[in-house]
């Protein structure tokens, strides 16, 4: 067997993830109050803007800030629904046979899993780290297990690996429909009851089928979908380290005074904010109440029964809809019926089954299709447990092109399908997906609240008639309770730098959605798995034109208040000043991403050992 080839993440082996924050029906109850009051008086502040604050000498600026504000506050009542509760489904005990999972399972046949490993052009070496893993899966009782490399980038390397583990390797002539054709052609030449989904750089771990294939008792649930921990992410280096490194011992003197009173400080650890806890351990797990977690492939089990299913059912509709539209175009002279079979035939022939659609987004899309079905009402559960550790994004280029494929993708179907009103999504699953489809149209107001304070700065106009004791009296009351909620919402995960990026990444999403509104596809790019040392100042331009043009509009004003302090309205400067330092700081969270390298985390890594190595021979 051939030995592996050592990468970069090969130092980190030996790292577990941490298990899933645990529920606290206090908190809970806290953060449902909060969460209330939050809801209350943002009503209050969003009536009295309304009526009442509206600056009639610039009622453009004033509509515009006010409808920002108010698509805000329909992100917060999403955010809400979202996260009021934790219902986890409760865990099932491994199923021995297939009857016990599979409607027409025989009386004594073992389970038979199909474990898929989709790739283009990543390392087959690096793959092979999967391929042995997912060889290592264990089961209780007799599992039939077949491993597959779905390779579209139809390597020789690819197979070698794939020959050498003793695991199928399979290809195809074209990659048409990118990963979802891939998967669907993987799905045509295999059989297995169940079908895990992974990435060539995502390593199962021995209990994933075990901790798992137990929710698929109940024959309603389509799938089952674990947390992706990204277990490269960097640790980060002392703030004394850095310091010193920087400024010099004076430096270092001053970090080691700083972290007398706060604590110890950590920097430059996981710069482009991966770690996915926040989603996973609380977006996607408070949506097992109503049995709607979301499908995010990587990590995921399938019923093969049910994607099936589905992809037939959405197969004659997609038929049907262009035979009646055919039809309708046609104004035939002879009998419809009869040119109604005819082209059903011939569409039937040219159409192919998709059971994954073939969109960057098939994971999003997976889960519609499912979730929508009035007559099998499938459901989906969220296991909040770690089953598989992936590799995570470690430079701007790749990261970016990450989060450009997530936006665009989801606001790809949320524009050109609409699926909100599916006939199968009840009202309160439609506002979960519209959560989602919400959070990627922030820019269109983000944009909005970065632009206005620079605007009062310069111009002195202002979004409100007065920044009067009653502004003051309906605004941080709704402020201060939002920020204390969001604390309890996210209990155990420190999410400010979360909120800063969800500001710093405005103008991708913004880019995401303008390539949807010009028809423009949004093509699959496999996210690089090696790490890329290059700074890519470029793509963030827009964060640091905002940070350069608040720095200009601050000593504007300031200069313009030291010589007509007159004219100089306090509140408006100091409410917009606090403003655009506030988005100004956000986007140091990118900029600092774009220039952060790998080679600081190696140097720091090398100095700790060395001293490790002095002391012990002290």
């Amino acid at each position: 067997m051939a030995d592996l080839k050592k990468f970069y993440f090969s130092d980190y082996e030996d790292r577990v993830p941490e298990p899933p924050l645990p529920h606290s029906l206090a908190i809970e109850t806290v953060w449902q109050c909060l969460a209330m009051c939050t809801i209350g008086l943002g009503v209050w502040y969003l009536s009295w803007r309304w009526m009442h604050s509206f600056n009639m000498d610039a009622i453009w600026f004033s509509a515009i800030v006010f409808a920002a504000e108010l698509c805000a506050f329909i992100g917060l009542m999403l955010y809400v629904h979202n996260l009021w509760s934790v219902n986890d489904t409760p865990q099932v005990a491994a199923p021995e046979f297939s009857k016990d999972v599979i409607s027409d399972g025989g009386n004594k046949t073992p389970i038979s899993v199909d474990v898929f490993l989709p790739t283009y052009n990543e390392d087959p070496e690096m793959t092979r780290y999967s391929i042995r893993d997912a060889k290592a899966i264990k089961y209780p009782y007799s599992l039939d297990l077949r491993i597959h490399v779905l390779d579209d980038g139809n390597r020789t390397e690819m197979q070698k690996v794939a020959d050498e583990e003793g695991v199928n390797y399979i290809t195809r002539p074209d990659n048409v429909g990118y990963k979802a054709g891939n998967l669907r052609n993987g799905m045509s030449l295999t059989q297995g009851d169940f079908i895990v989904i992974l990435d060539s750089d995502t390593r199962p771990f021995p209990t994933i089928l075990e901790n798992t294939l137990g929710y698929f008792r109940d024959k309603k649930v389509a799938w089952v979908q674990t947390p992706q921990w990204f277990y490269d992410i960097p640790k980060g280096r002392s703030l004394v380290w850095e310091w010193t490194k920087r400024y010099g011992r004076i430096g270092g003197l001053f970090a080691k005074s700083l972290e007398r009173f706060m604590g110890p400080i950590t920097v430059g650890r996981d710069p482009f904010i991966n770690d996915a806890k926040l989603f996973y351990d609380v977006i996607q797990r408070r949506r097992n109440g109503m049995n709607i977690s979301f499908c995010c492939g990587a990590g995921s089990i399938h019923r093969r029964e049910a994607v099936m299913e589905a992809a037939l059912k959405s197969y004659a509709q997609s038929i049907k809809e262009d035979v009646d539209k055919f039809v309708s175009y046609s104004k035939p002279e002879n009998d419809v019926q009869n040119l109604r079979q005819a082209v059903h035939r011939e569409l039937s022939i040219s159409t192919r089954l998709t059971p994954y659609k073939f969109h960057v987004s098939e994971d999003i899309y997976t889960s519609i299709l499912l979730h929508s079905d009035r007559a099998r009402q499938w459901k989906s559960v969220y296991h909040p447990y770690v089953e598989s550790k992936m590799l995570s994004p470690l430079d701007i280029q790749s990261w970016a092109m990450q989060r450009f494929k997530y936006a665009g993708g989801s606001l790809d179907i949320l524009i050109n399908d609409f699926p909100l009103f599916q006939n199968g999504l009840n009202f309160r699953k439609s506002l979960m997906y519209a959560a989602t489809f919400w959070s990627y149209l922030t820019p269109l107001w983000i944009v909005v609240f970065i632009t206005a304070p620079l605007i009062a700065l310069f111009t002195g106009l202002s979004p409100i008639n007065a920044y009067s004791i009653d502004f003051f009296a309906h605004l941080l009351p709704f402020l201060i309770i939002h920020e204390a909620a969001a604390v309890f919402a996210t209990w155990g995960i420190d999410n400010r730098q979360g909120k800063m990026l969800n500001v710093a990444f405005f103008s991708l999403n913004l880019a995401a959605l303008w390539s949807v509104l010009r028809g423009k596809e949004i093509k699959f790019h496999v996210t690089p798995k090696q790490r890329n040392d290059q700074r890519h100042i470029r793509l963030v331009a827009p964060q640091i034109a905002v940070v350069y043009f608040t720095i200009i509009a601050i000593v504007f004003a300031l200069t313009q208040a030291w010589y007509v302090p007159e004219s100089t309205d306090l509140g408006l400067l100091t409410v917009n000043i606090f403003w655009a330092m506030y988005n100004a700081n956000c986007m140091t969270v990118l900029i600092n991403a774009a220039l952060w390298t790998p080679d600081k985390e190696k140097e720091h890594a090398l100095d700790v050992k060395n001293r490790l190595k002095k002391w012990a021979t002290v």
